[in-house]
């Protein structure tokens, strides 16, 4: 079975974004491998906008013609890295070192102008979560850092350091939904420094007036600072706006995302442009006719036994859609 690519990191709705991003899952497709089985091998370009560990690449791979290409991006190093080793074994895939939100400028600086599919699994990686000293996770001892590319920019730990209470009960809100976001900014603005992520759980679980059975009470105020430093959400939204010219007509957009901040943006863009509308359309009295610019999305879920097998994929919504054969 290939859930799990060679770099150790399971890979959530594998069959089904590969299937998405090629253009043949649809709501009555009933058994996604055997489709792909029967699939002569597709020609054409591709992009993995989050390389991760490769899972999903690894196996878009094996139905794609020799002279097909994939494009790889990714913001981590040690992803990268993985990306490379893969590109020496295989000459279709090219590596980029950056965020999906500059898609059509890395894609233009390689002489690609438009592609046929584009697949993304947005958040945090099992890899990243793994290993404490990248400062992800709660449950494990290490520098509070949390940035995707640690190669730049400012640290949550030296963020913490310098912004004000009231601004860190913000982003805790803003972008964690986090109810008791000002009794938890409190706490952490009372620490001494911040050099251990155990010990800023310790402190937000210390804080937080209301446990909730079975999630750690500093999950969703790791979750806003980590989405905070990396610029997540803004780089989603520039990634799905670049989508709508970067795809040729007929090509596929399949999205993977883990938490509702992140859907409902995916939801929403494929909302209004499969029905001709854009952002704030639906405030105006008389609004103008609009081009439709993608397909009517289908939205898939893991069923029980990948759920079972793999419990981080039990909030996964993957979302896809067809680039409808219209003009900018």
């Amino acid at each position: 079975m290939a859930s799990s690519c060679e770099f150790g990191h399971e890979s959530v709705l594998l069959y089904e974004t590969v299937a998405a991003v090629l253009g043949v899952l649809t709501d009555n497709t009933r058994d996604i491998q055997a489709t792909l089985g029967a699939l002569p091998k597709v020609s054409g370009v591709f992009v993995d906008a989050t390389f991760g560990r490769g899972g999903h690449s690894s196996l878009l791979l094996q139905y794609l013609a020799k002279d097909a290409r994939l494009i790889v991006f990714d913001k981590d190093i040690e992803a990268i890295q993985a990306a490379k080793a893969l590109a020496i074994k295989d000459a279709r895939v090219s590596v980029v070192h950056g965020s999906f939100a500059n898609l059509q400028q890395e894609l233009q600086s390689l002489g690609i102008h438009q592609v046929a599919g584009i697949m993304a699994d947005l958040g945090v990686s099992s890899p990243q979560l793994d290993d404490g000293t990248r400062g992800f996770s709660f449950n494990k001892s290490g520098a509070i850092d949390m940035r995707m590319d640690t190669t730049r920019g400012q640290t949550v730990g030296e963020w913490l350091a310098v912004v004000s209470e009231e601004v860190l009960a913000d982003v805790l809100y803003e972008y964690g939904e986090e109810r008791h976001s000002r009794r938890i900014a409190r706490a952490i603005k009372a620490m001494d420094c911040y050099d251990d992520t155990l010990t800023l759980a310790e402190v937000i679980k210390s804080a937080h007036p209301n446990w909730q059975k079975g999630k750690h009470p500093a999950t969703k105020s790791f979750q806003a600072m980590r989405i905070f430093i990396n610029n997540e959400l803004g780089d989603v939204d520039e990634f799905l706006a670049q989508t709508i010219e970067v795809l040729q007509a007929g090509g596929q957009l399949a999205v993977i995302s883990f938490h509702s901040l992140e859907d409902r943006r995916i939801k929403r863009f494929l909302h209004n442009h499969s029905r001709g509308q854009w952002e704030g359309d639906d405030r105006l009295l008389m609004p103008p006719t609009r081009p439709k610019y993608f397909t009517k999305p289908l939205r898939l879920t893991p069923n029980k036994t990948e759920i079972a097998n793999n419990p981080r994929a039990r909030s996964a919504y993957l979302r896809t859609a067809t680039r409808a054969a219209v003009c900018l």
